[in-house]
């Protein structure tokens, strides 16, 4: 009992986050198992705190994670609220610290200065690198979603959270067709995009491994819509850059970029430096007679709140037990953390944090290395 963990569910501190790690109904599957397990208040999430009460969980005000015991691990999805600044406790959440992003050298910072560690949820991997849990396959399917209710003129903003029942009905709506291309097609993100344009009756263009390895711009750019599920762990040729937005002849009309690898040198769309929101989740990038819009919102899931946290719940709640026995997925995870703080601290400080290491389902990307591996 003593190698159990105790975990502290955080509220998210952004207003348009509903989704939950850990839902009620494997929050009891760990109680049971001797885990104890505190919650936070918290005024947004899709799950009530009172079914966490039922479910033998501890109850603890918003934002109280700061004055929580050391040997609590803080569990939550998106990022920390910036006080308290130095960080004392093991957070488990998507840091997006690894890969030079914004904000990536001061995250990490605040970690050295308390203590405390990241175990970044994208770095939770078997030991043959494929990721344990992952909310993927809802991001691509909101993603292909919002493009085809945007192309439709059907997108009301600002956006807000349903259930997929009510998404489907407006994607089966029977309007003019589109042509739609799916990089990234095998992964599950990929997967949820193909999906989601399948209800819109729309039979996507599948690009994956084969296809990137020396990818056609020109048949790229003749699809009306384009969903980017693929991510890199070390900078590859992009995709699109802005200039072939220019190109005559172009089709293309909404550009999705699932993976949101803004800011980072293994953005493989760096056509904007930074992620719209649900106030203004589409970006004009191109105007006039033939214009192009981007969509590219970092926490589509929590478009489909319930739906999402119960299939990331249901993945990620049998390795919970294992942080306190530091099972193998989470030594890794608290490997990589280390080895980030290393690069940083030893000033390679190009990509902020330097290259991530890989992770996840890598694949062969067209310059014949193992970068690009799909989400």
């Amino acid at each position: 009992m003593s190698d159990l963990p105790r975990l502290w569910l955080r509220h998210e501190s952004r207003p348009t986050e509903r989704r939950a790690p850990l839902v009620p109904r494997d929050a009891a599957r760990l109680v049971s198992q001797g885990v104890q397990i505190t919650v936070e208040e918290s005024p947004q999430r899709v799950f009530p705190l009172a079914e966490y009460v039922r479910a033998g969980c501890a109850t603890a005000p918003a934002g109280s994670w700061a004055r929580a015991p050391e040997d609590h691990h803080v569990l939550g999805l998106k990022e920390l609220p910036p006080v308290p600044g130095p960080l004392r406790h093991r957070h488990v959440y998507f840091g997006h610290a690894y890969k030079g992003q914004q904000g990536a050298r001061e995250l990490l910072g605040r970690f050295t200065a308390g203590g405390g560690a990241l175990l970044d949820l994208e770095y939770l991997t078997d030991d043959d690198g494929r990721r344990l849990a992952a909310f993927g396959y809802w991001a691509g399917y909101l993603g292909a979603a919002l493009a085809v209710l945007h192309r439709r003129g059907t997108l009301r903003t600002p956006l807000r959270s349903l259930h997929r029942r009510e998404l489907d009905a407006l994607l089966r709506d029977d309007r003019a067709g589109a042509t739609a291309l799916v990089i990234g097609a095998l992964g599950r993100s990929g997967r949820g995009a193909c999906d989601a344009l399948e209800t819109a009756g729309i039979e996507p263009v599948r690009w994956d491994l084969a296809e990137t390895r020396t990818l056609d711009r020109d048949a790229l750019l003749d699809h009306d819509i384009l969903v980017n599920t693929v991510l890199v762990t070390r900078p590859v040729r992009p995709f699109l850059t802005p200039e072939d937005l220019d190109a005559p002849g172009r089709r293309l009309s909404v550009v999705v970029d699932v993976t949101c690898d803004v800011g980072s040198d293994c953005n493989v769309l760096p056509l904007y430096d930074a992620v719209t929101d649900w106030a203004h989740p589409v970006r004009r990038l191109r105007g006039g007679d033939r214009p192009l819009d981007l969509i590219a919102l970092d926490n589509l899931p929590s478009l489909l709140p319930a739906e999402a946290s119960h299939s990331f719940s249901a993945e990620l709640w049998p390795h919970l037990p294992g942080l306190g026995a530091h099972s193998r997925p989470w030594s890794r995870c608290l490997r990589v953390f280390g080895e980030a703080v290393a690069r940083q601290e030893a000033g390679s400080g190009g990509q902020g944090a330097g290259a991530a290491p890989a992770a996840g389902a890598d694949t062969t990307g067209a310059d014949g290395e193992e970068a690009l591996r799909v989400r």
